[in-house]
């Protein structure tokens, strides 16, 4: 099995992730500000659907990768710290917008609600490559079965993009107002993930492949 602290680096990557601007946090919450937070409860378990596919798409992937071509490591290794690197100057480029920056959405009904949280995560780049670039540097074969272990922290890369988005769907409105009157938080939010960001980039890309 994964151990204790690699799978507590991979849910502090993950966490990162989830905080970092992106399609799905943008709609989830320009959706609870303009249709109240059940609607984007709705949004959201679409969102989970398409993590759940990605999930286990990714898993049967990594461990046939894994098995037949072991220094697609590297590969995957500077694919995910290049992608990493991207989304830390998606946050601080000139025009960079905080997810606490919605859009205004029109009214959906539930199912169009679930089938557009779905698509949003599903076409979503980012959420594709977090589990074919990023997840596999948290695995290795020297800890038993890959696809258990992907299916692991695939689990766990859901269960905290669930619980997250969950609170902020909630609370969506009251947290866009608190920083709509505070802008200078809303630039050190997207400072400070991109610092995060870079970091684990440059830690991916310095880390040595593991031995199989």
């Amino acid at each position: 099995m994964v151990p204790l602290s690699q799978w507590l680096l991979f849910a502090g990557a993950a966490l990162l992730m989830v905080l970092t601007p992106g399609p799905n946090m943008i709609y989830l919450i320009s959706r609870s500000i303009s249709q109240g937070w059940r609607a984007g409860l709705v949004s959201l378990f679409g969102v989970v659907a398409a993590f759940l596919v990605h999930m286990s798409a990714a898993s049967i992937g990594i461990t046939a990768l894994f098995m037949a071509v072991p220094l697609a490591y590297e590969g995957l290794k500077w694919a995910g710290a290049l992608y990493l690197l991207y989304l830390a100057w998606q946050a601080v480029k000139p025009g960079a917008r905080s997810p606490f920056e919605p859009m205004a959405l029109p009214p959906d009904s539930p199912a169009k609600l679930f089938r557009m949280g779905f698509l949003t995560c599903a076409l979503n780049p980012k959420a594709a490559l977090l589990y074919l670039s990023i997840l596999p540097q948290f695995v290795s074969p020297q800890h038993g079965s890959v696809f258990a272990q992907s299916i692991l922290l695939g689990l766990t890369q859901i269960a905290i993009s669930f619980t997250l988005n969950l609170l902020i769907a909630m609370s969506a409105a009251g947290i866009a107002s608190w920083f709509a009157h505070r802008p200078v938080w809303l630039a050190t939010q997207r400072y400070f993930m991109a610092s995060v960001l870079g970091g684990l980039a440059v830690r991916m890309a310095l880390e040595q492949r593991r031995s199989t």
